[in-house]
């Protein structure tokens, strides 16, 4: 792209301000520009910002732990079957930093060892390595990284021979960002020559696999299952054969593991029925009449909450990428450039990032099986370096759970 093509598309979307500094730059930098440019899809700041409204909410029925143990062997043979058969791939989300942790580092990187180096990288590459070495294959594993952090992650793998897992089976791909803009939908500037993009939200992995080729991998080899899971969760099963067979049996198109909530007001989002196909509403949505409702066992009607690990048949994904999935607009604060071309580092909201969500591919989908798993034994989530949901509290549960620190 050069400089008309992209005053002209800038135009078009009413975003020429982004070229008020390029008769400064260097030769490099007006072409890391007008690459970006080029790139960006500047449609998302005209999104309609009624998107969050929801639909009618109601309770998902869900497959607990009772009835789970006593078709184990039944689950667990299918599954298994389905991951020697190569039909199986996993997608880890880890385009996270590590900064609440107090790192500048990728997150996985993080160290939560006590007596010896253990990185989370490693443990999730352990837990995968658990369900490999028993089928006697390995799995497709995708791993999502961003612009921040992918060059660090993919050197980090080859450092550490890839923690023991065969390289040919890992394949690294970027997360698409989004632009960020300011309350009138303009652009801003994080530098004079790059654009204030965000990585566009967890609903992106699958549109970004296919923009970097992964699909091509996926279809080569008759992958029919990906597992979603998320970087800071260090005891998740990943590629659960029980999970697999009773998703695969109960003759649904995506599965959904869930723990029991500690608490009601426990901060996580729990599955639901909107409008009579399976969702995510947040805890903060919860009204009170939702929190205080039961079912049929005089149980929390919404007491299953998601620990964002999923399982997709790779038939329905294409579909849903096809269909645009909404955006969501989140109130930000966002660093960026003012008009003199001077950094601010805001302290408080300027603008909004767009981003869409895995519970919108989820809600696209006809059936849902809602899983549950013991959360001691699969639920250690790392966001905070110390008190609830921390790296202390991960290391008990590790500890717990035989794992040598």
């Amino acid at each position: 792209m050069n400089y008309n093509e992209a005053y002209e598309k800038l135009s078009f979307y009413g975003q020429t301000h982004l070229l008020k500094f390029y008769d400064e730059l260097s030769a490099d930098e007006r072409t890391a520009l007008l690459e970006q440019i080029e790139q960006t899809d500047f449609s998302v700041v005209k999104t309609d910002r009624n998107v969050d409204e929801r639909g009618l909410i109601e309770p998902i029925t869900v497959m607990e732990i009772s009835e789970i143990e006593s078709r184990h062997d039944e689950f667990f043979a299918v599954g298994l079957d389905e991951i020697r058969s190569g039909h199986v791939g996993a997608v880890l989300l880890a385009g996270g930093m590590g900064t609440r942790l107090g790192s500048d580092a990728p997150k996985g990187m993080f160290n939560i060892g006590i007596t010896k180096e253990v990185f989370i990288f490693e443990r999730l590459i352990r837990n995968l390595m658990d369900v490999t070495d028993l089928a006697g294959n390995y799995i497709h594993l995708f791993i999502m990284t961003s612009d921040k952090n992918h060059e660090a992650t993919t050197e980090f793998f080859a450092e550490k021979n890839y923690f023991g897992y065969d390289p040919d089976y890992i394949h690294f791909f970027m997360q698409e960002m989004a632009p960020a803009a300011d309350y009138s939908g303009n652009v801003y500037l994080e530098e004079k020559w790059k654009l204030s993009t965000s990585p566009n939200g967890n609903g992106g992995w699958y549109s970004s696999m296919a923009k970097w080729g992964m699909l091509d991998i996926v279809r080569t080899n008759n992958i029919l299952w990906l597992n979603v899971f998320a970087v800071d969760n260090v005891l998740q099963r990943i590629a659960d054969p029980v999970f697999i067979g009773a998703t695969k049996l109960g003759n649904c198109v995506v599965g959904s593991k869930v723990i029991k909530k500690a608490a009601p007001d426990e901060r996580v989002g729990v599955m639901c029925l909107e409008d009579g196909r399976p969702s995510i509403v947040e805890y903060y949505e919860l009204t009170d009449e939702m929190r205080n409702a039961v079912n049929e066992k005089g149980e929390p009607a919404y007491n299953f909450g998601v620990i964002l690990n999923y399982l997709f048949h790779t038939n329905e994904l294409d579909a849903i990428v096809g269909n645009s999935l909404p955006l969501h607009i989140v109130e930000k604060k966002i660093p960026c450039l003012d008009e003199n071309g001077e950094h601010i580092n805001p302290e408080k909201p300027n603008g909004f990032k767009y981003e869409t969500l895995i519970l919108d591919m989820i809600h696209m989908l006809d059936g849902c099986m809602v899983f549950e798993v013991e959360r001691k034994r699969e639920f250690a989530p790392i966001k905070n370096r110390t008190g609830v949901d921390s790296v202390d509290s991960a290391r008990e549960l590790l500890k717990m759970n035989g794992v040598e620190l």
